[in-house]
């Protein structure tokens, strides 16, 4: 009897219930991207991974998607987490997301080499909606900021420098005409992993910078009116619990983040994913491999998107959503690669040297590894 022929559609819907194993990875030539020659059927290469349980990587976190070439074990952790792990920690993830603004200050400022990046791309998300002020203080746009008090858990957090970013260059404000609070307690602290990283602690020369009231996380600091507004990754307490003098200062965040894109062509990243150097020293082949299984985590979530959302998830116009994000950002809007995210990487390297992190502008070609440069999504 001879084997039934799937189409890619049946072969992705088929993995949903079964992990893609190295023979049928075989059958399929667009995703062995490897070298067969490099994997040896009998001897995988052992891996730890780590990051966050997000939708577009799940597929590796429970095995329906494997890297070409590897038995993979997954840790889910927080950013904090694998931040030190990798700065100051054992470095015993072979594969890792890592807060990508961290990882330029430790490469620029403290000679970090042990990992290396790949164009993977975890984490993003427009940094509008992470400006949040008091209703009691007569602030109503941007322009309004300036000489007030701004709390915050960390001054050189990714999310913090887009923020800055686009008030200087959308609005004229720069670091300078803001006062600083960095919060004693980050109420984000338990989902983040753990402490903050040191990388993310650092305060550059020309800023006013002041600490917040022992004992209080930043959160607290705006409803007690200790600083007039606050910049934050996550949504703070105060606001998710509906305080009714906290408010974003764009109440339409999202209507003013499209706009922002369509002018820009920037979506924000966060975080990206790095391999320790001396693996990938001796398997050359595996920055490939990862890219690929990264890639098709993510394919599978497009899929689900477009085929099942509509009826398996509880919100009534995700099927509208989906669409209209295809239609500004393009078919495949959440990329990996250098050449798709050139403008938003050498944004924030911009970014980070104005604001006084750097003492250069540190380049693209230093921080990834240079066979991945000219990596494709297929």
């Amino acid at each position: 009897m001879s084997a039934k022929i799937l189409t890619r559609r049946e072969f992705i819907k088929s993995t949903a219930v079964t992990s893609i194993t190295l023979a049928s990875l075989s059958a399929w030539p667009e995703l062995a991207t490897v070298k067969e020659e490099t994997v040896k059927s009998s001897k995988l290469l052992k891996i730890n991974v780590a990051g966050y349980d997000l939708d577009h990587v799940k597929a590796l976190i429970d095995g329906r998607i494997q890297i070409k070439g590897c038995e993979t074990h997954f840790e889910i952790a927080g950013i904090s987490n694998v931040n030190n792990h990798v700065f100051t920690g054992p470095k015993t993830r072979e594969v890792t997301e890592i807060g990508l603004h961290p990882f330029m200050l430790a490469y620029a400022n403290d000679g970090f080499r042990d990992y290396t990046l790949i164009p993977v791309f975890p984490l993003r998300t427009f940094r509008h909606k992470s400006i949040y002020i008091r209703k009691d203080r007569g602030i109503s746009k941007p322009e309004d900021l300036r000489g007030r008090k701004v709390g915050t858990a960390g001054y050189a957090q990714s999310s913090l420098v887009w923020i800055r970013g686009l008030l200087q260059h959308e609005y004229n404000i720069t670091p300078e005409d803001v006062q600083w609070v960095i919060a004693s307690k980050d109420s984000a602290a338990k989902s983040s992993g753990g402490r903050t990283s040191a990388q993310e602690m650092m305060l550059p020369e020309g800023v006013s910078v002041a600490q917040g009231p022992e004992g209080k996380d930043e959160s607290e600091m705006l409803t007690d009116g200790d600083v007039d507004a606050l910049f934050l990754a996550a949504e703070p307490r105060a606001f998710v619990e509906g305080n009714p003098n906290v408010t974003r200062i764009f109440p339409d965040s999202r209507k003013v983040e499209r706009e922002y894109f369509q002018k820009t062509g920037i979506f924000p990243i966060m975080h990206a994913v790095a391999i320790r150097k001396d693996i990938i020293d001796e398997h050359p082949w595996l920055p490939k491999a990862v890219f690929d299984g990264y890639s098709e985590a993510k394919q599978l979530v497009y899929d689900y998107l477009q085929e099942f959302a509509w009826f398996k998830t509880p919100l009534p116009w995700i099927s509208q959503e989906y669409l209209e994000t295809r239609k500004s950002m393009g078919d495949n809007y959440w990329p990996y690669g250098i050449e798709p995210n050139r403008k938003t990487l050498e944004a924030l390297l911009q970014y980070s040297y104005e604001q006084g992190f750097t003492n250069r502008i540190v380049k693209i070609e230093e921080l990834f590894h240079s066979s991945t440069l000219e990596y494709v999504e297929t």
